[in-house]
């Protein structure tokens, strides 16, 4: 913590960061000030207590948004459209030849993919407030009519195409991803909120009286320490691959002779793989939570009340090992780093340059991505777990809201290291 606030304290004194940072918090800022912004037509109070009607299953969106979605602001869907847009056209792209050359023809290709992003965003926000409109009818002021039906859509979407547009311009001009920078503000804005939920269980006995109940809290948030410890020890983490050059004489003078490494984070992927499969575990239950919030029918029933049961853990988990191989293979390429190695004379000890490098790095990330792929599914499931050995639901700080603050804290300082150090070597060469 301390090494983190002194990167951000030097970067403060230099004029270009400390513009990006000023931008960012302004950025941050209007959010959470729109966090606050009402819808017309809706009654907050009933729109709350159909919230709470529906258990748990919109606990973890409520924490995400920071309190939007609770309340009815405008940013209640907050940016989880652009989430499903975006998985959906990286999959596209997989599929796709004609979006995979996209992809290949650099910034152009990029921004074009982009483009279609956000259409898709537009697209699922609408359909995404829909179903929210016609899941409250009792919130809503005047009744259903077609007024309200364009009222109440265009401002549920339209606070998503502002927050996607806030996000770009984070990751733009200011400092880190935007995106993941606005489910931090909103996590982080929860936690006056969660010592409150945990004072309450205390006053309430659920902890325990006296002593016992004291004891309890110590203990949980020993264990949020140890979740935090373990998930920055985590993110830190890489396996290195060493490497050797061969000496070559060109001209008079001689190359090569070094000795170097490849490293391969633990966690490649970062927080994405949370944030997708969150998406799409909430996306479905959202819609139907909505649509039928008071029907008996088996199904829904059984789906209303599905994040409560082991069921949705393993499936959860599984999307997040799934997001982390995906995002780790799109990132990192063992053929193209061998062939590199192999132009520029390089190679691994021991083994032979070209196929076999590739099948070796291959072979070892593959090792590496199960242990931080199993690491993140085990953190995400922990809430679960603490919930029914204490019985108590709803603790705010849970392993995913931990793995992605931390994460995108981490992220945001490397960036603004890496920032520092790209300025003082300019500074240097002029």
């Amino acid at each position: 913590m301390g090494g983190m606030l002194e990167i951000l304290r030097n970067a403060w004194k230099i004029t270009d960061l400390r513009r990006k940072l000023l931008f960012t918090f302004l950025m941050l800022l209007i959010y959470r000030l729109g966090s606050f912004i009402p819808v017309p037509g809706l009654d907050p109070t009933e729109f709350e207590r159909l919230i709470e009607a529906g258990g748990s299953l919109f606990g973890f969106i409520d924490i995400v948004t920071g309190g939007a979605f609770r309340y009815a602001t405008i940013f209640a869907m907050s940016i989880s459209p652009y989430i499903n847009a975006s998985i959906i056209m990286q999959l596209l792209t997989v599929a796709i030849p004609r979006l995979e050359a996209l992809a290949k023809e650099g910034e152009e290709g990029r921004k074009i993919l982009a483009q279609y992003t956000r259409y898709g965003t537009v697209v699922l926000g609408f359909l995404q407030a829909a179903a929210l409109f016609f899941g409250m009818r009792g919130a809503i002021l005047g009744g259903p009519n077609v007024l309200n039906f364009i009222t109440i859509t265009l401002s549920f979407t339209a606070g998503t195409a502002f927050l996607m547009w806030l996000g770009e311009q984070i990751t733009e001009k200011g400092i880190g991803n935007g995106i993941s920078l606005i489910i931090f503000a909103g996590i982080l804005s929860r936690g006056p909120f969660a010592a409150r939920s945990l004072y309450s269980y205390y006053k309430l006995g659920r902890l325990g009286s006296g002593i016992v109940g004291i004891i309890s809290i110590i203990l949980i948030l020993i264990l949020f320490i140890a979740v935090i410890a373990a998930v920055i020890w985590v993110n830190q983490s890489e396996r290195r691959i060493p490497v050797q050059y061969a000496k070559r004489v060109v001209g008079r003078k001689m190359y090569g002779g070094q000795s170097t490494h490849i490293p391969i984070k633990v966690n490649w992927a970062g927080v994405l793989p949370i944030i997708f499969a969150m998406s799409i575990m909430t996306f479905p239950q959202t819609i139907i939570g909505f649509v039928a919030p008071n029907s008996t029918h088996p199904f829904v029933v059984w789906l209303r009340n599905w994040n409560s049961k082991i069921s949705y853990s393993v499936v959860y988990a599984l999307l997040i090992m799934f997001f982390t191989f995906f995002y780790t293979y799109v990132q990192f390429n063992p053929v193209e780093i061998a062939n590199n190695l192999k132009k520029n004379g390089g190679f691994i000890p021991g083994i032979r340059p070209g196929r076999p490098t590739s099948e070796y790095i291959s072979k070892v990330l593959s090792r590496i991505t199960w242990f931080g792929g199993l690491f993140l599914a085990a953190v995400t499931v922990l809430p679960t777990i603490v919930a029914n050995v204490t019985g108590i639901n709803g603790l705010v700080f849970g392993g995913t809201s931990v793995l992605i603050m931390v994460g995108v804290a981490i992220d945001t300082v490397r960036e603004v290291e890496a920032q520092m150090l790209m300025r003082h070597y300019k500074g240097f060469l002029e």
